[in-house]
């Protein structure tokens, strides 16, 4: 006879493997690495002071 399996536990795992699988694929279209964050705030540092030189007073 074969050993009696737990149901709640069973949907519990799979549904754990299933958001699992969806983070990985999440992780690699919407993540960036540290480095490449850091780039992007230096450029748009670098942009945003570049636009406040250039303000008219009045």
């Amino acid at each position: 006879m074969s050993k009696p399996v737990n149901l709640n536990q069973f949907r519990k795992s799979k549904s754990q493997v299933e958001r699992s699988v969806l983070a990985g694929s999440n992780s690699v279209k919407f993540g960036r690495t540290k480095f490449e964050k850091k780039i992007d705030a230096k450029t748009n540092e670098t942009l945003q002071k570049h636009l406040n030189n250039h303000k008219h007073t009045r």
